[in-house]
């Protein structure tokens, strides 16, 4: 018997839209576990004794809505940033202009959780009440939650998973796709271009017998909603400390962003619950601190 925090329905205004230096889209996995981590944290801190055993293993995130704050005006190639207002500087100015792209979304969020039983169900579910409304959830704000509630389900009785499954629905939940980058015939390419060849679209012409183009067609190498998402950090630099370190009790290290395959299934495709959760891997030796999909556990 396992034990889900489902976090239905969330409306998230402003959260962070770049998920790394080269992609803008949906928060990057690491700014979901984030959240939930830093959840955790706050929840044990506030019940130290009720709930000191209550511990998070995994997170799905389910996205029903996505917003993100861009124009695109008559005639332009591209989508442009909807920039903030941010205040004027002292000369009455405003100040120099830094991309911050923003984006609303509505999700859900499905938890694994452990330590939580009859005894302390309804404290734990109200403590999370109490907590949501004051923390940032992938850097932006939470303002309206539908439901929030603990369920359980008997890994051996599918009508079980199947209800903690579609709680989730309809919405499309993100998987890693790292297998595709690491397939046969991929060997000796580069990253990127292992990556833009499942993303670039093909188009063929179709021409009638007189040689004039009637249609075009267009696909990608493979099927599904396949997407770049980022997924954890790569260390640049041995642990250590550099001047003017926000936190100087903690060991810095100079790291960048790891960005591999994603895809978009749909709630109802999904069979295992598994399938969907993401959790925390940390490789000291290669100096990986990852965001890991249960469906594929080969390497980065």
């Amino acid at each position: 018997m396992k034990a889900y925090l489902l976090l239905s329905r969330m409306h998230i205004h402003n959260a962070n839209a770049m998920s790394s230096t080269i992609t803008i889209g949906v928060p990057a996995m690491t700014a979901w576990l984030g959240a939930v981590h830093a959840l955790e944290r706050k929840t044990k801190e506030k019940e130290k004794q009720a709930l000191e055993d209550v511990g998070f293993k995994g997170v799905a995130v389910s996205y029903h809505k996505a917003d993100l704050q861009v124009y695109k005006g008559a005639g332009d190639y591209v989508n442009s940033i909807i920039g903030t207002a941010n205040p004027l500087d002292k000369n009455g100015e405003r100040p120099p202009f830094i991309g911050e792209p923003r984006i609303h979304l509505l999700v859900s969020l499905l938890i694994e959780v452990k330590g939580v039983n009859g005894d302390n169900i309804e404290l734990f579910e109200q403590t999370v009440k109490d907590i949501l409304p004051r923390i940032k959830m992938a850097g932006g704000d939470i303002l309206d939650i539908g439901k929030i509630k603990v369920m359980f389900a008997n890994q051996d009785k599918s009508d079980e998973i199947k209800k903690v499954i579609f709680s989730l629905a309809p919405g499309w939940v993100p998987i890693e796709r790292t297998d595709l980058m690491e397939a046969e015939g991929m060997e000796g390419e580069d990253g990127l271009d292992r990556l833009l060849h499942y993303l670039k679209v093909h188009g063929t012409a179709e021409k009638d017998e007189f040689g004039k183009v009637k249609s075009w067609k267009y696909e990608r190498e493979t099927g599904g909603w396949l997407v770049p998402i980022a997924i954890g950090f790569k260390g640049l630099s041995p642990l250590g400390k550099v001047k003017n370190q926000r936190d100087p009790d903690t060991p810095h290290r100079f790291a960048e962003t790891i960005v591999t395959l994603g895809e978009f299934k749909m709630v109802h495709r999904f069979k295992n619950i598994d399938e969907m959760m993401w959790h925390y891997v940390y490789e000291e030796n290669n100096q990986l601190y990852l965001c890991k999909n249960n469906r594929n556990q080969g390497g980065y």
